[in-house]
C-alpha cells in the first residue's frame, strides 16, 4: 500500500523535532482525521537555514512533514511558495487517495507557515 519513499521518510524521519530560535512557526491539523502537523524554520539571507517538523498523525502524515523538510532545507523562499500538495504525493511515490489528505496537510503548514514570516 506505501511506497519506499513514504516508508523510508515514516521509519527514519528527516529534521523531526523542536527548533530552538525558529524564525516562524506554524501548526495545522486536519478535523476529519486528526492528524497535526507543526512546522518551524529558521530562515537567513531568504534562504530556510533549517527546518523542522513535529507530526501527530497517519503514516503518510509523518513522511510529508519529512519528505517536506528536505525539500525546504537550503531552498530560497521564492522557490518554496508554490510547492503543492501533488508535487509532494509524486515525489513520494504517488499517494493512493485515502491518504493524499497528507499532502495537503503539508501544503497547508507551509501555508501557514509563510503567512507567520516577518
Amino acid at each position: 500500500m506505501y511506497s519506499h519513499a513514504v516508508l523510508d521518510h515514516f521509519k527514519n524521519p528527516r529534521n523531526a523535532g523542536e527548533l530552538p530560535g525558529a524564525t516562524a512557526t506554524a501548526e495545522v491539523s486536519n478535523p476529519v482525521c486528526g492528524d497535526v502537523l507543526r512546522l518551524a524554520a529558521r530562515v537567513e539571507d531568504g534562504r530556510f537555514a533549517e527546518v523542522r517538523f513535529l507530526c501527530r498523525g497517519c503514516t503518510t502524515a509523518i513522511a510529508c512533514g519529512s519528505f517536506l523538510t528536505e525539500r525546504l532545507a537550503g531552498r530560497a523562499l521564492g522557490e518554496c511558495r508554490g510547492i503543492t500538495a501533488e508535487e509532494i504525493s509524486a515525489a513520494l511515490g504517488g499517494l493512493p487517495g485515502a491518504t493524499f489528505h497528507a499532502a495537503q496537510l503539508a501544503c497547508d503548514a507551509l501555508a501557514a507557515l509563510f503567512a507567520q514570516m516577518p
